[in-house]
């Protein structure tokens, strides 16, 4: 899972998602890509699903590129406890995704392949995405 090795903060703030993304918003490496069409957060566990799915639908052959990391740590408070005491303990590790971002690129496959491996990985994510290539 991926999660980073150190943060400034522990328990940050939420924050809030306004805007569309004004850098992450290209294709650079591959070909074909996945793009958000909506705002929402991307948990390490959806991140890493949806990078399976696209290595075993392409066989392993070509290039995967992730393009997002999650560097926030969203908390919670345990089942059944009282309001109050705090904020609860950090719980899982999102990327923030903005509309336009470009989350995972694929190279080195054929177009149908590469379509269909972002296809099934779309399926893994809990936002609006599409499919988009560098020629169009």
């Amino acid at each position: 899972m991926l999660s980073p090795k150190k943060v400034k903060w522990r328990k940050p703030q939420k924050g809030r998602m306004k805007g569309k993304a004004n850098r992450g918003n290209t294709i650079t490496f591959g070909e074909h890509a996945i793009q958000a069409l909506e705002c929402g957060y991307i948990t390490n566990r959806q991140i890493e699903a949806a990078r399976i799915a696209i290595s075993r639908k392409t066989k392993r052959m070509g290039d995967v590129w992730i393009k997002i990391f999650p560097h926030k740590s969203l908390t919670s408070k345990p089942a059944e406890v009282r309001m109050g005491k705090g904020k609860g303990s950090p719980d899982k590790w999102v990327a923030v995704v903005k509309p336009g971002r470009v989350l995972f690129e694929v190279g080195g496959v054929e177009v149908t392949l590469a379509k269909r491996a972002l296809d099934l990985a779309r399926y893994k994510l809990p936002i609006k995405t599409k499919v988009i290539s560098k020629d169009s």
